[in-house]
This record gives structure tokens, C-alpha cells and sequence, in this order.
């Protein structure tokens, strides 16, 4: 059936007829709408001359909007429930550069990111609180059970230890071996298996059994200078009524151990070696203890017997030889007698008789009335010396870096030294060591026992004033980069009476004595240095 057509270029659709709507009247050449029939239809006013409806009445005014909108396409589809997404945080960034790449949005300044938040996982307190008395009170019940099984098990772990890891090794190659055939009836691994057991075995026989020896270490001398020779001896006897097989004895000297190959010693038969201890760095070197060590030339069992106790090599730090220091001689009531005689003290010593030019002050009237001549009393000087090191172990204070430490070690150790041979009273303090009115070779045992390492040397120098409170000198031996002001207000500590000095140990700085106030700088490069400044009299 072919269209209805009115006009020429008019042409009215076949749905518009269907629907029984009049086709409207258009101009030429103009093509009646789907739009424009829509309205026509659902307009129930009759529409006025020239094919156009009236603004002002409903139907006008819907004609009106529809003409303006842009016509749409009509969507035929299934309609599908919305599903409610995570939701999504929007930072707005101030810079584009600022977002990371893979995360910026079309939106310029915009970012979405996705963040997820997990639960965190807490234990309750309550059963953390009765795991720890779980454990506790376990601990306290089984100790008791272990003391008194201990002969049961002690032997065991005891044998246990003698096993090495390549022991050990073995033993496991051995037991799986032995399962892999009684599982796959694996014959070849039966061999493998046997092997490694009887191998475990036959070395654990070796080992036991106790070598009947007398072990004797001595090292000579016990205390040295960095650099000096130090020499020791180990004598091993064969205690036992018959012939010992060869044994290897271990000797730990220091970081190292010494190794000797003892060979077959016949019944009381001594054999002597000679090891030598290093002594190239100030330190405490132990030595020993001696051990004879049984098992098997392959090292699966390794038994070890100590046989004597550990002694100490002491290496002392370098020192040069002062000239007498002569500072802090000073007169106190409670000071300490000395040999020297005087004429006007509080300690006395005797009688003697006048001589011209004695005070008659001290003239003791009496026994003169009684023996006829003219008697003086004589007295002992008291006289109190006190000499306070204290000595900065920080590496970062020094140039140098631990070299100079162990200058500055040196450089109080000479000081000490100089102090007790003059008698006087010293205290040092170094690192983590300390000691006060004690001998020459205590005091450089101290010092060799001094570890280098950062040191607070105001907590120092409180250590030092309290362990000598009438210090007549105080002296500081630190590094050029510790700021003067730390210097003075470590030394500060001390009474204001007490002669300060301060020893900087520099490559940089020049030799020489400044003196900035109440406080003495004794600048030093090396330890022959320190003799040139003391003989300045730096300490007077």
C-alpha cells in the first residue's frame, strides 16, 4: 500500500494514519515529523488557520517546547538495578605534578584514590598476661625436677656437646639413609647408612676416655710496654702410669689460638713449647685457659678438657720519662706527713738544739730549764698533693681519630707515672675505668684495660672530683675539635683553687703553652711534646 500523499514534497507516515491524526498542513517542499504529529495528536485543541496553534493554550505552549528541544532518539532496553560502588575519596591536589603517575584524573587539580582499611588485629591482654604465668610458673615447677635429675641428663648433654656440626651432619645423612630403605627397600642405601653410623660411632669411642696430664702456662713478664717482647711457656707431663698417645693442646693468646702437637710422652715424660704474644696494641691479652682435645682425626667428635685457668697479659700504653711536675705542694692542716723537716708545722717530730737565726718562738723553755741549754722544737712538713686526670676517649674529638686516642692515653699515662714516682696522690680516670690513690703498675692497668669510644667527659670529670675532692691539680687530655667552652665547663667542676690545664693532642695546632684565664692549653703533636711544655712550667 503506498503512502497518502496530499501536496507535492508533503508526505504523511503510515503510523500517523494509523493512529487516526489528521496529517497537518506544511509548507512546500517541508517533511511532516514524528515530533510534530506526536504533538498534533495529544493536543485536544482545534488547530486555527495556517496550521498553527495558539500560544496562549495549553497544546500551544507544549508545541512550543517541543519545537525548541532537540529531538532524542527513542531507547528501548531492560532497566537494571543500581549497584551501590565502595566509595570513592576525591583529594583535590594543589599541584598536578604532585599526584602520582597512574593516579591522575581527566580533571585537571582532581585525584581519586581508592583506600581500604583493614581491621587490626589485637590480642587480649588477658591471654597474653596468662601465657606469662603459663611460662613462669611452668619454669618454677620443672627447675626443681631438673636439679634433681640432673645426674640423669647432665651426662647426656654432656656427650651431646662433644658431636660438631659435621658430626651431626653425618648422623642425620645416615637416618634418612636408613629410612629411604626400609621404606623403598632401597639396598644400595643401606651401605650408605651403616657407613655413616658405625663412622658416628667409632668417633664418639675415641673420644672418651681422660688423659692423665699436668699442664703448666706461665708468661713472662705479665705487664709490658706497647711493643715490647712478651714471651710464655707451656709444659705438659704426662701424669699417668703409662704411655700417652700423641694429643693436641690449644692455648687461646688473645683473638688467636695456639695449637701443639704433643707427641707419644712415656709415664712422667715433659715436653716444653714456646709461643710468643703479640703486643703490638695497648690492651689486656688473655691467655688460656689450656686444653687437650680428644676425638677423631676427621673432627665428627671434638672433646675438650681444660686443664688450667686464664691469665692476663698487660700491654701498658707508651710513656716518656717528665721531669718532676712540682705543682700543688701545698701546706694543709690535714695533709699527709712527709720526710721533709720544717720549723713551722703542726707535726712534730724532736728536740734540737738552738741555732742562730731559729725562731725563739718555738723554744721549748722547759727541757731547756732542765738540761741547761737552749732546745727548739722541730717539726715534719704536711703537705697535700693531689693530681686529677681525667682523659677523653671520643675518636670524633680527635683529628686523628683513634690514633690520637692512644696518644692522649700516653700523654696522662706519663703523667700518672710522674706523679706517683714523686709521691703525690693521682687519680685517673679514662673511658669506662677509673682509679685513685694506688700504685704505678695499677694505675697502667687500668689504663690498658680503657676501651676507645665515645665518653661524656663532664660525667668524667664529676667522677674525678669526687674521687679526689682536694685535688690540687686538674687535668683534661682531649682533642682539638672539643669546643672550648665544653673544655672549661668540664674542668669548671673543681674548685676554684685547683690549677687547671688542659691537653690538646692536634697535628694541626703548634706546640706551645696558652694561657686563657684560669685555665692552661698545652698544645702537643706527639709525646716527646709533652716534656717540652711541662718543662715550660705549664703545671706552676
Amino acid at each position: 500500500m503506498t503512502p497518502h500523499t496530499d501536496d507535492v514534497g508533503s508526505t504523511t507516515r503510515r503510523s500517523d494514519l494509523a493512529r487516526g491524526a489528521p496529517p497537518p498542513a506544511g509548507e512546500d517542499g517541508a517533511t511532516v515529523t514524528r515530533s510534530s504529529l506526536r504533538a498534533g495528536s495529544g493536543s485536544s485543541a482545534t488547530p486555527s488557520s495556517g496550521g498553527a496553534a495558539d500560544p496562549n493554550t495549553r497544546a500551544g505552549r507544549k508545541q512550543k517546547a517541543t519545537k525548541a528541544k532537540k529531538p532524542r532518539k527513542a531507547r528501548r532496553g531492560i532497566t537494571l538495578p543500581k549497584v551501590r560502588g565502595p566509595r570513592i575519596r576525591v583529594r583535590r591536589a594543589s599541584d598536578p605534578a604532585e599526584v602520582p603517575v597512574g593516579r591522575r584524573s581527566r580533571v585537571a587539580g582532581e585525584t581519586r584514590t581508592r583506600t581500604i582499611t583493614l581491621p587490626r588485629v589485637t590480642v587480649p591482654s588477658a591471654l597474653t598476661g596468662t601465657g606469662a604465668r603459663i611460662v613462669v610458673l611452668t619454669g618454677e615447677r620443672i627447675k626443681p625436677l631438673a636439679e634433681s635429675t640432673r645426674r640423669v641428663w647432665h651426662p647426656v648433654m654432656e656427650v651431646l656437646r662433644w658431636v660438631s656440626a659435621l658430626g651431626w651432619t653425618v648422623l642425620a645423612v645416615g637416618l634418612v639413609a636408613w629410612w629411604l630403605t626400609v621404606r623403598y627397600q632401597w639396598v644400595e642405601l643401606s651401605m650408605v647408612a651403616v657407613t655413616c653410623l658405625v663412622l658416628v660411632l667409632a668417633c664418639l669411642v675415641l673420644a672418651i676416655g681422660r688423659a692423665k696430664v699436668r699442664i703448666r702456662v706461665d708468661v713472662e713478664p705479665t705487664r709490658v710496654t706497647v711493643g715490647d717482647p712478651a714471651t710464655g711457656r707451656i709444659e705438659v707431663s704426662n701424669a699417668s702410669k703409662r704411655g700417652m698417645l700423641p694429643l693436641l693442646v690449644e692455648l687461646p693468646v688473645g683473638e688467636t689460638a695456639a695449637r701443639f702437637t704433643l707427641p707419644a710422652l712415656a709415664s712422667g715424660r715433659t715436653h716444653e713449647e714456646l709461643f710468643v704474644v703479640p703486643t703490638r696494641h695497648r690492651g689486656v691479652v688473655p691467655v688460656g685457659p689450656a686444653t687437650t682435645v680428644h676425638g677423631d682425626p676427621l673432627g665428627l667428635v671434638r672433646r675438650t678438657v681444660a686443664w688450667t685457668q686464664r691469665t692476663e697479659l698487660f700491654v701498658h700504653p707508651l710513656t716518656i720519662s717528665l721531669e718532676s711536675l712540682g705543682a700543688g705542694l701545698l701546706r694543709d692542716l690535714e695533709g699527709e706527713v712527709t720526710p721533709d723537716l720544717s720549723m713551722s708545722d703542726l707535726a712534730f717530730h724532736a728536740l734540737r738544739e738552738y741555732q742562730p737565726g731559729d725562731d725563739r718562738r718555738y723554744v721549748h723553755w722547759r727541757s731547756s730549764a732542765k738540761h741547761g741549754r737552749l732546745l727548739v722544737r722541730q717539726f715534719l712538713d704536711t703537705r697535700r698533693s693531689h693530681l686529677a686526670i681525667v682523659v677523653d676517649t671520643t675518636p670524633d674529638v680527635y683529628v686523628g681519630g683513634e690514633d690520637d686516642v692512644e696518644l692522649a692515653i700516653s700523654c696522662a699515662a706519663s703523667l700518672a707515672l710522674r706523679s706517683i714516682l714523686d709521691e703525690q696522690d693521682t687519680t685517673v680516670v679514662c673511658g669506662d675505668q677509673s682509679v685513685s690513690r694506688t700504685t704505678a703498675p695499677l694505675t697502667l692497668d687500668s689504663l690498658s684495660r680503657a676501651q676507645v669510644g665515645p665518653a661524656d667527659v663532664f660525667s668524667a670529670a664529676g667522677e674525678a672530683s669526687a674521687l679526689a675532692p682536694d685535688a690540687s691539680v686538674a687535668v683534661l687530655v682531649t682533642g682539638g675539635s672539643r669546643p672550648f667552652i665544653q673544655v672549661q665547663r668540664t674542668l669548671g667542676q673543681f674548685e676554684p683553687e685547683v690549677i687547671k690545664v688542659a691537653i690538646v693532642v692536634d697535628d694541626h695546632e703548634q706546640v706551645g703553652v696558652h694561657r686563657l684565664g684560669d685555665l692552661v692549653l698545652l698544645h702537643v703533636r706527639e709525646l716527646t711534646d709533652l716534656r717540652r711544655v711541662l718543662f715550660a712550667g705549664a703545671l706552676t
